[in-house]
């Protein structure tokens, strides 16, 4: 293996961007450190086809059979052989029924030996009695009969960095051969920061952030060879998780000079928690060096790669919340301590009573659709009241669930608290200038008893040194700014099914199900950084982390509260993160293409949302940044001499990193949405209407007239324009899809969550909207690594059943636009075209 080259490294200085959710690679900027592998599952499965799930003789039940019996029979069948006292499962407690679809989403988490296999996962889709789609990644192999770690070589940190260490090694021979053809810094391709930039990409920073410490679990054990091959303290485990995972030197070397102080000084305390109907003892760690609150620990197993098979290991599970990371983390329990897999997470029942009659709020904002201080001006908006979203509004919320009640003096019979601030049910917004964690009584603007938040905004030109200061003037608009667009995503998604079963962000769920208080912490102008923005996304019933940041591209300097996308994408973080795998599992959306798909799903629905009729290419960032092009390596567009992304493209220098991938999988998205849209049409608001006094939604122009069953119930409702409907199947697709998904398992997901709800009507507009940039139904990839890497192949052809130039009719409803004729499919094998002009469809 070749000489781990931190230090060689460290010495040449790395060049490039944050590695946060959102950056740009020109502006001076505080890098964040964040740690991020895990084994590959070579045997995890995810599919959707009645063939696949019924070859195995599992037919339907009746229709009337409780759904998640339906999926214990199911698991059952699936393990028809190694169902044992020793090798079981759980159902866990975040199961749920969509309530607009009416599938019952149901998370199983296998059990051997009575301990959790943290990465055991089924997800398994039942509707009238049917599976309609199940994920599988459940240790297929026997339970172990004791817990001997045999301390190889192949476990994953070790190999993830052999790997990663060949990758930089080649990157650096490739930029090394480029300079030494070249004369002078400038070069016709850019600058020597460009070119290494584009040959180097994030994987010197991937190194750093993942490697510098991979060999410390082996000279720990040497040090204390007494341990070995017995299950250690959960402490040394942990502090050797904290070696590798601060950012901090002084805090690095003082961990190294005073290891036994540290662990005397680490205090632990113990609680039970029940996984389904499973006992797990949780232990909190406090005084952990770099940690901001008690570390949680359990023991667990997880599956590593070994050989040609899997294996479990017993590990310690922890949860760590630092100062700029939130980490999931599974460390050998027996020494040496080795890391296994690490995720950083900092990438609806009757309505109730209302409060006594209050103002609803007003606010001098940037309107919802306008993206940017270039796009648009400020004008006067109202409380959004959506009785079904947030049924009290914005600014009210219960004593018993307000963080800044305790011990507040109220009359007994009071429930309902009335904030005059930036603080409710939805979001906690305030300023951040220190960048620390303390933020319950940071600086909120406090609008008094009329309610109308309306700040000046005109910041000035200023000396370098003034520019931090000038910006602060704004802070009153800046937090006002945030608070109306995280609440405005808060309601949008609700409507679309992110609801309290599902894991959503509120402080009370109004007696509807799901984990209570975890609203999001929204902290504007983030003093930790700038040029950047991140969000936390812990478990349901934790609070999600907004933090935002100022931009020093510019003078007077950007606000990144005040560009609406920046916002909407790291929001949609803690969607995709909730939905996928299920509100209690944090560690779905961890590295490579799920990574990344995390990464890209939030600029497609930014894209989306800042859409309009006439059709734009559009730019992630640029206001913020001051670079018209943004902040990513392609604006998102049509042309593809404009945007070339194909799912091939993953394979080049530079798409290792989440945001990269995160690109691909946006423009694929963004493809296929304009095939909805010129199929459908286009509708200017994306919020549905408002619901009526008994609770039912009306259909309006939003939704196909209603359908109801032969006993009377009423349909899902189905969104009629292209825009709305492809929001509605990205969200039930990430309901659907397994944990840890790839390309291929979203891509199938969002299929199969358009035949539940149209019928499958679109298919093949899907098909041809994922085959145009590559990811046909033989697309593949061979050797995936756990940051993304591997070869893949395009395929740009489309099922059997789509081939047919014309597909068949299809009864059009009133109203509803003709496919326009100048739409023409190419599907043959290694053609790539633009399947639609760069315009909409008049909308219905």
């Amino acid at each position: 293996m070749r000489g781990l080259l931190t230090v060689s490294l460290v010495a040449a200085g790395l060049a490039g961007s944050a590695f946060a959710h959102i950056h740009d690679s020109d502006a001076p900027i505080r890098r964040r450190k964040s740690l991020g592998f895990g084994p590959i599952h070579p045997h995890a499965v995810f599919r959707s086809s009645p063939y696949q799930i019924q070859t195995n003789g599992f037919l339907p039940f009746s229709a009337a059979s409780n759904p998640v019996e339906v999926a214990r029979q199911f698991v059952e069948d699936r393990m028809a052989g190694r169902l044992t006292r020793d090798n079981t499962f759980i159902i866990r407690k975040d199961s749920y029924t969509d309530k607009n679809t009416g599938v019952t989403h149901v998370y199983i988490r296998q059990v051997v030996n009575g301990i959790e296999v943290a990465d055991g996962d089924m997800n398994i889709n039942v509707k009238d009695g049917v599976v309609l789609s199940y994920g599988d990644s459940f240790y297929n192999g026997t339970a172990p009969i004791s817990h001997v770690d045999d301390n190889d070589d192949e476990h994953p940190h070790a190999t993830f960095c052999s790997q990663l260490e060949s990758e930089v090694l080649d990157r650096r021979d490739s930029l090394s051969e480029f300079f030494a053809s070249q004369s002078g810094e400038q070069t016709i391709l850019g600058s020597s920061a460009d070119i290494k930039e584009t040959i180097m990409g994030p994987i010197e920073h991937l190194y750093l952030s993942n490697c510098a410490h991979v060999n410390k679990p082996y000279q720990l054990a040497k040090e204390d060879p007494s341990v070995a091959g017995s299950i250690g303290d959960s402490k040394k485990a942990l502090l050797q998780f904290m070696i590798a995972a601060t950012p901090n030197d002084r805090v690095l070397q003082d961990i190294l000079a005073r290891y036994d102080h540290h662990l005397s000084n680490m205090v632990s305390s113990f609680e039970t928690h029940l996984v389904g109907d499973h006992s797990v003892m949780v232990e909190h760690i406090d005084k952990v060096p770099d940690t901001v609150n008690p570390v949680k620990a359990k023991l667990v197993y997880v599956q590593v790669p070994k050989g040609d098979k899997t294996i479990l290991n017993l590990v310690w599970k922890f949860e760590v919340e630092m100062q700029d990371n939130w980490y999931e983390a599974s460390v050998s329990a027996i020494a040496p301590h080795r890391i296994i897999s690490v995720v950083d997470w900092a990438s609806d029942s009757p309505l109730p009573k209302q409060p006594e009659t209050k103002v609803p709020a007003t606010y001098n904002v940037f309107a919802w659709g306008i993206n940017d201080p270039a796009e648009g001006n400020r004008t006067l908006q109202k409380e959004y009241y959506d009785a079904l979203a947030s049924p009290v509004g914005w600014h009210s919320l219960p004593y018993a669930n307000d963080p800044q009640s305790h011990g507040l003096r109220r009359n007994k019979t009071d429930f309902w608290r009335n904030t005059s601030t930036t603080f409710g049910n939805n979001v906690f917004a305030h300023e951040d200038w220190e960048g620390q964690n303390s933020w319950l009584d940071n600086y909120r603007p406090n609008a008094g008893k009329d309610m109308i938040f309306d700040y000046k905004y005109k910041p000035k030109v200023t000396d370098d040194s003034d520019a931090l200061d000038e910006a602060k003037k704004y802070i009153n608009a800046t937090v006002t700014q945030l608070f109306y667009t995280s609440n405005m995503v808060h309601d949008l998604y609700y409507r679309y099914g992110f609801d309290e079963v599902s894991g959503n962000f509120q402080q009370y769920n109004f007696g509807r199900g799901g984990e209570e208080n975890d609203a999001v912490i929204a902290n504007a102008q983030d003093g930790s950084g700038y040029n950047n923005a991140n969000f936390m996304t812990p478990p349901d019933g934790q609070n999600g982390r907004c933090r935002m940041y100022l931009w020093s591209t510019a003078n007077p300097y950007r606000d990144g509260d005040l560009e609406a996308g920046i916002v909407i994408h790291e929001l949609s973080h803690g969607l995709s993160t909730r939905l996928t795998g299920g509100p209690a599992n944090s560690g779905c959306l961890g590295w490579g293409e799920s990574g990344g798909m995390g990464e890209g799903w939030g600029d497609f629905l930014a894209t989306m949302i800042r859409s309009t009729r006439n059709y734009s290419d559009y730019p992630m960032g640029a206001w913020a940044a001051n670079k018209e092009t943004g902040i990513r390596n392609f604006i998102y567009s049509l042309n593809e001499t404009i945007n070339p992304s194909t799912y091939k493209t993953l394979d080049k220098p530079g798409y290792w990193g989440v945001h990269a991938i995160g690109e691909v999988w946006a423009e694929i998205l963004w493809i296929v949405s304009q095939h909805l849209i010129n199929k459908h049409g286009y509708i200017d608001t994306l919020f549905p209407p408002a619901s009526l006094e008994n609770g039912t939604v009306p259909e309006g122009d939003f939704y196909r007239p209603a359908e109801y069953t032969s006993t009377g119930q009423r349909k899902p409702l189905i969104p009629k324009h292209g825009n709305s409907l492809i929001v509605q199947l990205v969200l039930n697709g990430m309901k659907l899809q397994q944990c840890r998904p790839s390309f291929f398992d979203a891509r199938d997901a969002i299929i199969q969550a358009d035949q539940i709800l149209t019928g499958g009507e679109n298919f093949c507009d899907l098909w041809k909207g994922f085959s145009e940039r590559g990811l046909g139904p033989d697309a593949r990839v061979e050797g995936r690594t756990p940051w993304g890497g591997g070869i893949r192949t395009n395929d740009y052809t489309v099922p059997l059943a789509c081939k047919e130039q014309k597909i068949p009719e299809t009864p059009k409803e009133p109203g509803k636009p003709e496919e326009p004729e100048d739409v023409v499919f190419y599907v043959e094998p290694g053609v790539t075209k633009t399947s639609c002009k760069n315009r909409r469809t008049k909308a219905a």
